[in-house]
């Protein structure tokens, strides 16, 4: 029997801005990431190789959402450190070895923590009394 209603993820998702929905990739890309980690410590090769094509499908994603033409040279840093974080993944995943998802890892958090200040600078400030007033459409 499954479940017809959505879960909290799904809800998440559906309801993201383009913005907070960046930000989920990121969290996505870096707990698997970190997964891949704890698996190649524990020697666990198949959870290992799981999580880490799982963060590589979250990294093309995130590439193939770039926009190049109204991104301009953003975008392009951005295609090409992308690229190189999956360079960085099939290497950990080949070779079996933490250096390179520890990289992975450092770049993504920090490009995550860049959205997360982006996401702060977006939003309205709202202060105390604004949110007293009534708002009316009606003039």
């Amino acid at each position: 029997m499954s479940n017809k209603y959505p879960t909290y993820v799904d809800e998440e998702v559906l309801n993201a801005t383009p913005l907070k929905f960046v930000q989920m990739l990121y969290r996505g890309a870096l707990d698997s990431i970190a997964a891949a980690r704890r698996y190649l410590r524990l020697g666990d090769i198949r959870a290992r190789s799981l999580a880490i094509s799982k963060a590589m499908r979250i990294i093309t994603e995130l590439s193939l959402a770039l926009n190049h033409e109204a991104g301009g040279e953003l975008s392009k840093n951005l295609a090409q450190l992308y690229h190189y974080v999956e360079t960085l993944l099939i290497k950990a995943n080949s070779e079996q070895c933490d250096p390179p998802l520890a990289e992975a890892e450092r770049l993504l958090g920090t490009l995550s923590e860049a959205w997360e200040i982006c996401a702060q600078e977006a939003a309205p400030p709202v202060s105390y009394q604004e949110e007293k007033e009534q708002v009316s459409c009606a003039y």
